[in-house]
Parts: C-alpha cells; structure tokens; sequence
C-alpha cells in the first residue's frame, strides 16, 4: 500500500465506481481497477499501477491504498460485495430481534435496528443495481428505496406484486425518484401498461425468485438487493437465490410480532458468516456461494 491513508469518503466513491462498472464482452481476465482523479473515481478492465483498488474476481477486492480506521471498517464490510463479476449476485437483508420477529404483529412500521442499520441498507442500495422488496413492505412502510443517507446513486426499484395488490397511491410509484418496475404474474399485466409513472413487468412461472432474477438479469440487472419484507426474503432462501443473507439483529425482545425467516419447513443450514458491529446491533452475513 502507498500514499497517505485514505478517508472513509475517499473509499466509498472507490467501492461505488467498482460495485457500477461493467465490463465490455471482449474485456480479457475480469481484473477490474479503480483510479481516484480530480473528479470522479473511474473504473476501467485490466490492473492498473495507479488504482487505487484493484478486483481480481469473486469476492476479491484489494486496496492498493492505506486506510485510516473508519475506511477500513467500510472497505472489510463492503469490498466483497463489490468485487466485478458477470453472474447475477443476489443479496437479502432483514433487520429483526433477538427472537426474530421483524414487526409488530398489527404489521405497522416500526424501527427494530438502529440508524446505523438504516445506513447500512442506504449503502447497499448504492452499490446494487436494484433494490427489491415485496408488496407487502410497500403496503406497511410507503418506502421511498432511495439513497438518502450516504453518497451514491438510486438503484432501480422493484416491487414484486404476483396478485397485482397494490393500488398506484403508494409514492415510489409516482414520486420519479428512480426508475421503478412493478413485478407481477404474466396473466395480470398487458405489453406496456403503467402502474403510475412505473413499468409493469409481467414475470413467467407464477413470478417465483428464479424467474424474477432471471427477468431481471435480462434487463442487464445483475446485482439484487432484496430489502424485505420476511414473506420476500424467505422465497428467494428456499428457492436457493440468494448468494448472501445479511440478518441485523437488535437487542430487543418482542414476545410476538412478523417473523423473519418463515420456510414453513425444517431447513438446517450452517453457511460461512461474517460478523460486523452496527452500534448495539449486530449484522450476520451468511454466504451461501
């Protein structure tokens, strides 16, 4: 590593250009450098004396740069979430309590992690292509999903809606924040119908996670963050789709309220997990791939 230590500022914009770039067909090696100039980072193919950091694959991000200690917090969190691929990548999260419930049980919106953790999801979404949730998130929450609170720019929005519940009043369908699709089954849907200002996307195989991912790969949107809600991330983990599954957990006990995880099966997994401090929360990775 060279040069002085990098802020935590300085890093970010490195992890936003790496976690946006992508790679031309004829790019060689899926090596991909970042370069700090006087204005924005660039990304570019190819490893690069100059970068700043450098991906060399899966999960493989190197700083070619020292750190001061908040940059390296941010860089051991989010630098393998950023690592240049050309496969769909496919992140959940979930805050919840100690004994997992994610909401009260009247399903209003309710603050179970810390703000810390609501930074956290900001930043995701700026380092993914799209930002998910389920019809029954917007029904309870009205969700803006933009990036509000760190430096990036707003993924695309998805709503996945199969049964077409949802009515147009809910504002990320008419605010024009980010461009925003409306996911629901084939047969629901007609070619170019609007659902406000959004697009209505009709998806093959009663909408399930498969081919929703493979609905969005189509449309060149490879990295997925699915925010929520329980019922959402719960398909998308027994359908398999998921790479990563990031669990906050809150120092609270709430007795009864929405569950998280719900498989209505027995499902025993013990996948590799990386532990990160948000405050009094703590946020649990587990990599499935």
């Amino acid at each position: 590593m060279t040069g002085a230590a990098a802020s935590a500022s300085e890093l970010w914009q490195w992890l936003c250009a790496l976690a946006r770039f992508r790679a031309p067909s004829h790019a060689p090696g899926g090596v991909v450098s970042v370069r700090a100039g006087a204005g924005a980072a660039q990304a570019s193919p190819g490893e690069h004396p100059a970068a700043a950091l450098v991906s060399f694959g899966p999960a493989d991000v190197r700083s070619q740069r020292a750190l001061d200690s908040e940059a390296t917090q941010l860089f051991e969190r989010y630098a393998p979430l950023c690592a240049a691929s050309s496969e769909c990548f496919v992140v959940a999260h979930l805050g919840q309590s100690l004994d997992g419930r994610i909401g009260p049980p009247s399903g209003r919106p309710e603050a179970i992690t810390g703000p810390e953790d609501m930074r956290h999801n900001h930043r995701m979404r700026a380092l993914f292509d799209v930002v998910l949730v389920g019809a029954g998130t917007v029904c309870h929450d009205n969700p803006q999903l933009t990036v509000r609170h760190v430096a990036g720019e707003n993924p695309v929005r998805v709503v996945l809606d199969p049964d077409r519940r949802l009515s147009a009043q809910y504002a990320l369908f008419d605010d024009g924040l980010a461009p925003t699709l409306l996911l629901c089954r084939a047969e629901r849907c007609t070619p170019g119908e609007r659902h406000g200002q959004a697009e209505v996307v009709g998806v093959h195989d009663e909408c399930g996670p498969l081919a929703v991912v493979r609905e969005l790969e189509r449309r060149s949107l490879r990295r997925i963050f699915i925010e929520g809600g329980g019922v959402t991330v719960s398909r998308f983990l027994a359908a398999s789709c998921l790479d990563r599954l990031q669990l906050a957990v809150s120092p609270l006990i709430m007795g009864q309220g929405r569950p998280g995880i719900d498989l209505g099966e027995t499902l025993r997994l013990r996948p590799k997990v990386r532990r990160f401090q948000l405050d009094d929360d703590i946020l649990f990775e587990c990599c499935f791939r």
